[in-house]
């Protein structure tokens, strides 16, 4: 049998202490990969690498300049790589090629970006309090644990990664057991690029090896992108030891359609907003809320627009979404649809595997549109993380914001409509973290992002992005005698 695909640790490649795993290719059921795990004397060792080159002067003391080529050097590797990077995240989760060649592209664009940005970043003269003058000084956290998903590991670990390393730090990354190559992948890169050994260190595992980073007193900082529940879960374990967390966390975001809206547009928009990913995202417009006396003309236009994302297998260039990321979660999927019968939902659309035989053995689901519901049904307020979207009527503005803000969550929100000033006063009512206006799904490395309520704490993206990862020094300089 091969060994399986070792962990990287202080620069060095090592088999993990734990029971190997396999990560699954979803598309057909085959094994991608076997990969160690790394038990709680792997992490610890982990944690112990990125302690050592954190400290270490010719790091800790490098000037901003030299520390952006690196990761220019990083950037320029991950362009290098990008259809084996492209191709690892296509077994891994299934995501379509086109997408996954997209996204490599991306984890390029942000190690260049916070390269640019260290450059230019600057402190702060504070205003004058006495005879002192006063700054504020921008300061690494130390060891970040960084703790990423499955749906997108291209991009989303490329965010964590490029601003922690950009503000100094030192990383332990653990991928989701899921998609676990992706991450091993961009540690190889960052040796090659001339990182310190010991600066990114990538441990594999499930659920035990991110427990034991998470508890482990030498991290500085947790990193998380993933579900509310763990979110909860790992907050409540770092607030044990009051070590700082960044949380990307769920979303049940509502897509606004109102009757004045481009109406084609307003259709292709909130189709691609909820199958797009094959609604794998967090930000997913998961909530269609229509204006009521175009609810029933534009769910007729919605079911028509589904039928343009039929699933297919991900290779293929010419298709639009894959399978679910694993077995496990298209059965989840599933589920929520069966529950959401028993509410009493309407199944206009999909609610089953595909009929395509070519693609029975695969995790495949087909998009689906659900009526019939009202908002306070669990099928509206619980996060599904898949192409499942419920359509709900809305009477009037003040209903729409009533029912947008009515949810736990706070990441996302879109709202369609020719009225200026009704976009602006919807934008700002709507309690959540990034707004689009006539679009959905737009990205910017340079705009921050997060969410309200449950849906996470901080932000990452953007300048501050590069500061959720450092923490702020006041120097009071006396000059008076």
């Amino acid at each position: 049998m091969t060994a399986p695909l070792p962990l990287l640790i202080g620069g060095e490649w090592r088999q993990g202490g734990g029971t190997p795993f396999d990560s699954v290719n979803p598309a057909d059921g085959s094994c991608a990969a076997r990969l160690a795990t790394a038990d709680a004397d792997d992490v610890d060792a982990a944690v112990a690498a990125a302690r050592a080159a954190q400290d270490d002067p010719s790091w800790a003391r490098m000037r901003p300049h030299a520390r952006a080529r690196l990761l220019h050097a990083m950037s320029d590797r991950i362009d290098g790589a990008r259809e084996e990077l492209a191709r690892a995240q296509m077994a891994d989760n299934g995501k379509t090629i086109r997408e996954c060649r997209s996204q490599a592209a991306a984890a390029a664009s942000v190690f260049r970006y916070y390269a640019a940005l260290i450059e230019t970043a600057e402190g702060e003269v504070t205003p004058q309090r006495g005879d002192a003058v006063t700054m504020t000084l921008y300061e690494p956290m130390g060891v970040v644990a960084a703790i990423t998903p499955w749906n997108s590991p291209l991009t989303l670990e490329a965010q964590k990664l490029a601003p922690a390393l950009a503000a100094g730090n030192a990383v332990v990354l653990k991928p989701s057991e899921v998609t676990p190559q992706v991450g091993r992948i961009f540690g190889r890169l960052a040796l090659e690029a001339g990182l310190p050994p010991g600066l990114v260190n990538v441990v594999t595992g499930a659920g035990e090896t991110g427990r034991a980073l998470v508890a482990h007193p030498g991290v500085d900082l947790v990193s998380f992108t993933g579900g509310t529940v763990a979110g909860r879960h790992i907050a409540e374990a770092a607030a044990r030891r009051l070590c700082p967390v960044l949380l990307e966390l769920g979303g049940k975001s509502p897509n606004m359609i109102c009757a004045d809206a481009d109406f084609e547009a307003a259709v292709q928009g909130a189709a691609a907003g909820i199958f797009g990913s094959v609604g794998q995202s967090c930000i997913a417009g998961s909530r269609i809320l229509v204006e009521a006396p175009i609810h029933d003309r534009f769910v007729e236009a919605l079911v028509a627009a589904a039928a343009e994302w039929r699933p297919g297998m991900p290779e293929d260039g010419d298709v639009r979404i894959g399978p679910l990321a694993s077995f496990r979660h298209r059965d989840t999927v599933a589920a929520a649809v069966d529950r959401a019968r028993a509410e009493g939902a309407l199944v206009r659309c999909g609610g089953a595997a595909p009929d395509d035989p070519r693609l029975a053995g695969g995790a495949f689901y087909l998009p689906t549109v659900l009526t019939g519901l009202g908002n306070g049904s669990q099928t509206a307020q619980r996060e599904i993380f898949g192409p499942v979207c419920v359509v709900l009527p809305f009477a009037d503005e003040a209903d729409l914001v009533a029912q947008a803000n009515d949810t736990e969550f706070g990441l996302a929100a879109g709202i369609w409509s020719s009225d200026a000033r009704k976009c602006w006063r919807i934008a700002r009512a709507v309690r959540a973290g990034t707004v689009w206006i006539n679009g959905y799904r737009d990205g910017s490395i340079s705009t921050p992002f997060g969410g309200m309520k449950q849906s996470g704490i901080g932000r990452e993206k953007g300048r501050l992005g590069l500061r959720a990862y450092s923490q702020p020094k006041g120097v009071f300089w006396r000059l008076d005698d």
